[in-house]
């Protein structure tokens, strides 16, 4: 009886460990689970962002994440189009891309404004501070989270033309053939110039073959790792814009699914982008630039003040239409004007 009684406990701890051990075993495979997103950019595999934020951001995820969450990158046009990046992301089709904003100005009301009016900030701290102190990048988070977007703003920085001829005053600037896109796509055909919008990977042979006189793409250092400089000489200041020109979209379910601790660590990660690749920015935008003078024989033009508050008085003409877009657009160019008039720009 006593080996009978023994057995039926022998049976019913055994039978209670395999009861306790799949749940052992899910918790441990929970907090190993490895989370695979495709990460579709915008950027060109040449461009200086694939790598100094792309892949950056990726490796730094699978660190901290100890290898938990891997980004896997690709380059423009491998999945989707540029302007169709947020869309897949919204639909799910991918998990995370990198986009500009003025692919999205039909879907999102301040997008135009995240993308850069043109001639508005003076010095690449004020747009900083634009996004993240004054609030800007938390509209556009509000907007883009009704598509179940979230939205992280890579860096600000300034945007600047490159041309295969020289521009040395307002005039100059009638008849060109540029490549632009979004805001100042429309503000350069208001001084005179003709620009249309082309994938990154068009724009050299685009250049090489004379379709186009100029371009921006970032500015120096966009500019030479697409090696714009072999054809185009001449580098125009100031620049068009300082903006946040590139952005992460992540679809929010995706982000949801991570454990709380893989979330924390992503969205710190994305925040503390901003102010490392913003800084690195600056700095490696001087550098760039005068290895372009010194190594492929570039010549830096800065148009005459006269010139530059002409172009001031169309793009300030560009401002109040973007503004015009609905409230969240009036609220943020009331919050940048007011910040501009503190700073004597206005």
């Amino acid at each position: 009886m006593r080996q009978k009684g023994a057995f039926i406990i022998l049976v019913a701890f055994l039978a209670l460990m395999v009861g306790f051990g799949p749940v052992v075993t899910d918790n441990s495979y929970a907090a190993d689970k490895v989370f695979k997103w495709k990460v579709q950019s915008h950027w060109p595999a040449a461009s200086s962002s694939y790598k100094a934020s792309l892949l950056v951001l990726a490796e730094r995820l699978k660190e901290r994440t100890n290898g938990r969450l891997i980004l896997e990158p690709f380059s423009a046009g491998s999945l989707v189009p540029a302007k169709e990046i947020f869309n897949a992301v919204k639909r799910g089709m991918i998990q995370m891309g990198t986009i500009s904003p003025a692919y999205v100005r039909d879907q999102i009301e301040v997008a135009g404004i995240a993308a850069g009016l043109p001639y508005a900030f003076k010095n690449v701290w004020e747009a900083a501070y634009y996004h993240k102190w004054l609030g800007f990048e938390k509209i556009i988070q509000a907007e883009t989270a009704k598509h179940g977007v979230f939205y992280s703003t890579d860096k600000v920085y300034p945007t600047e033309l490159v041309l295969k001829k020289p521009v040395k005053n307002f005039e100059d600037f009638q008849g060109l053939k540029l490549r632009s896109s979004g805001v100042l796509q429309v503000f350069l055909t208001s001084t005179g110039a003709a620009a249309s919008y082309l994938p990154g990977a068009e724009v050299y042979p685009s250049l090489a073959s004379g379709v186009i006189d100029g371009a921006h793409w970032g500015a120096a250092q966009g500019a030479y790792s697409m090696k714009l400089y072999d054809v185009c000489k001449y580098h125009l200041l100031p620049g068009l814009n300082i903006a946040g020109t590139d952005a992460w979209v992540v679809n929010q379910k995706a982000i949801d699914k991570l454990p709380e601790d893989i979330q924390a660590i992503f969205y710190n990660t994305l925040e503390e982008q901003f102010w490392k690749r913003t800084n690195q920015y600056i700095y490696l935008e001087a550098i760039v630039l005068a290895k372009a003078v010194n190594e492929k024989g570039v010549q830096v033009i800065t148009l005459p003040p006269e010139d530059q508050k002409k172009i001031t008085e169309i793009a300030m003409q560009m401002w109040d239409k973007e503004g015009e877009k609905g409230p969240d657009a009036a609220k943020a160019l009331q919050i940048l004007k007011d910040f501009l008039k503190s700073l004597g720009h206005l």
